[in-house]
């Protein structure tokens, strides 16, 4: 998707740079059926305690139920329009079948109103949005939309520009590349769609002004050197200091150790991801 650079009429907007939206449909034809209303959880947990700092406020927004099993299997599809959607990065396109019937998909790269797509178990045609089984895609094809495990529903590679590469097939399991660099094996009955997902740009995005990460539901963070020791780890001394030491969080543990404790899955994982 192409970017739109603002006339520098404000000082937030001569930095800005945003995805060009001109494409998108203006009113969505979709039914109310998919479209929910989205409760803010504010980085709060089911106690009511805020376990993720620096969220909440932010616009009302509706959540588009979005078809991450694509089991409306060897059917065709229609792509109606493509359409913005507020709670993710990527697009989202709204296909109709012949009964009537019509669902959110992620947009993949190359998508366009008109095209076709299908879901099948069976082999398909490798083109933009159709999805089948991982073991039905040869090597070298890059997916997104992947289950984790057989019908539980996609999982992987849902944001923008993200793609994972199908490597070959291990006995009942296909090894893939994650976007991260991790290298692991998934069943390879396993749904995935074909492609890319769309807003590769979505990286170059700039958003140029404290009151448009508000909007978007963020909100301000304080660097730990800036508070007194009392509030942080970091926090203290005589003027403008560093940490001391390892960086820490608010509440004294150590940033960047990995916290990953799941031996059950360990032997699905060939490499780590890459630093």
């Amino acid at each position: 998707m192409a970017l739109k650079r603002y006339k520098a009429t404000t000082n937030p907007r001569r930095q800005r740079v945003m995805i060009d939206r001109s494409s998108f449909a203006k009113d969505s034809a979709a039914p109310k059926k998919l479209f929910a209303p989205a409760k803010k959880v504010t980085g709060r947990n089911n106690q009511g305690r805020i376990t993720v700092r620096h969220r909440g406020g932010g616009q009302k927004r509706l959540y588009r139920v979005i078809d991450f099993n694509r089991n409306k299997f060897d059917i065709v599809g229609k792509v109606h329009s493509l359409e913005f959607d507020p709670n993710r990065t990527a697009a989202i396109a709204l296909i109709v079948y012949p009964d009537g019937d019509k669902r959110f998909i992620l947009a993949p790269a190359g998508l366009e109103v008109g095209m076709t797509v299908v879901s099948s178990k069976k082999e398909v045609v490798l083109d933009p949005g159709n999805a089948t089984l991982l073991k039905n895609i040869p090597s070298g094809f890059n997916v997104h939309n992947v289950e984790m495990y057989p019908g539980r529903g996609a999982k992987l590679g849902r944001s923008a520009g993200n793609s994972i590469q199908v490597q070959g097939q291990v006995g009942k399991y296909v090894q893939v590349k994650m976007p991260s660099g991790e290298t692991r094996l998934l069943h390879g009955d396993c749904l995935a769609s074909v492609g890319s997902v769309s807003n590769e740009d979505h990286l170059h995005e700039v958003i140029g002004s404290a009151g448009t990460n508000r909007r978007l539901g963020k909100r301000p963070s304080v660097r730990g050197v800036a508070m007194h020791a009392q509030q942080h780890p970091h926090g203290g001394g005589e003027g403008k200091t560093g940490t001391g030491g390892p960086a820490k969080d608010i509440f004294g543990h150590r940033i960047g150790i990995r916290t990953r404790n799941n031996k059950r899955t360990d032997k699905f994982i060939l490499k780590r991801r890459t630093k």
